[in-house]
């Protein structure tokens, strides 16, 4: 292999693990709204996949708004530590993928249309909502992201918004559990961004991203990503302790070495690799954790 096709083989191979971690955070909601769906006798087999869709499609589109509007306003350079982003890297045109984003967002909607067909206009609400505060994550006037609200976002729309509208697509109303059940996906998906803005918390004070690394430093943010998962693992425990779920559950519980891991290779965590490594452990982690947690709320 020349040297062109190697370099341009090891992009495409950062880009590709950079979208599984983005994935990961689109799926994990899905899985668990509709094991809670399953377990209250709701499962609907379309709307599940409905939500799956969009949710992936507008996950997608914020990715690429915020590749392209991270890029634009000055937070993406070449001393970037992250994976490979398109525009900043200069494979795709600033056009090319701001266009890419709105494709993505137009399927998440036609997605939601169905939906809307299907269970009203809460879900009009909740779609028209998601797509704009993906957009403006990082785009439009006031961005969430650069004024320390990204963590919000992505623990309402990637933790609650997506399991209970799951949830309520199939079963057509929103229950207590289904709240609770979003708490512990909500908090892994912020702990993957608590580790890409602690990593970048240099670059983004450059550039004027006020994230919660930025405002805090860089100790509360250490200790934000070990609160996030100490959360997490929690909630299955209320659960039980409620009475409000089975004891199947706390197989969740079984990647708890692994999150002691995680949080602990975070506290040495000093330069970019050592954070891209912890990136993608953090993902499959929520990965793990949700599975689990969907299988434990089927009984």
């Amino acid at each position: 292999m020349g040297l062109l096709p190697a370099v341009t083989h090891g992009i495409w191979r950062r880009l590709a693990a950079g979208l599984c971690v983005a994935l990961t955070a689109a799926v994990v909601p899905v899985a668990v709204g509709t094991a809670l769906a399953w377990h209250d006798g709701h499962f609907a087999a379309l709307p599940a996949l409905a939500a799956l869709v969009g949710a992936v499609l507008i996950q997608i589109g914020t990715n690429l708004a915020n590749d392209v509007a991270d890029f634009e306003r000055g937070a993406d350079t070449a001393e970037r530590l992250g994976p490979t982003r398109v525009t900043q890297s200069g494979l795709l045109s600033a056009g090319q993928v701001r266009a890419g984003a709105w494709l993505a967002f137009g399927g998440a909607a036609v997605a939601g249309l169905y939906l809307v067909a299907h269970a009203g206009w809460p879900i009009a609400v909740l779609g028209v909502a998601s797509i704009a505060s993906g957009w403006a994550y990082t785009g439009g006037p006031w961005p969430l992201g650069y004024h320390g609200l990204g963590d919000v976002f992505v623990f309402v729309f990637f933790g609650i918004a997506a399991v209970v509208g799951t949830y309520y697509v199939q079963a057509g109303c929103v229950t207590d559990v289904a709240m609770l059940g979003s708490v512990p996906v909500g908090a892994l998906a912020t702990a993957i961004l608590a580790v890409n803005n602690t990593r970048d918390r240099e670059t983004d004070l450059i550039a004027g991203k006020r994230t919660v690394a930025v405002r805090c430093g860089d100790r509360v943010a250490r200790g934000q990503y070990v609160v996030l998962l100490a959360v997490a693992y929690a909630l299955p425990l209320m659960l039980v302790g409620a009475g409000v779920a089975g004891w199947w559950v706390l197989l969740t519980w079984l990647t708890a070495p692994e999150a002691w891991s995680a949080a602990r290779s975070l506290v040495r965590a000093r330069d970019g690799a050592a954070f891209n490594v912890l990136l993608r452990r953090t993902a499959r982690l929520h990965a793990r954790f949700g599975v689990l947690f969907a299988l434990g709320l089927l009984p």
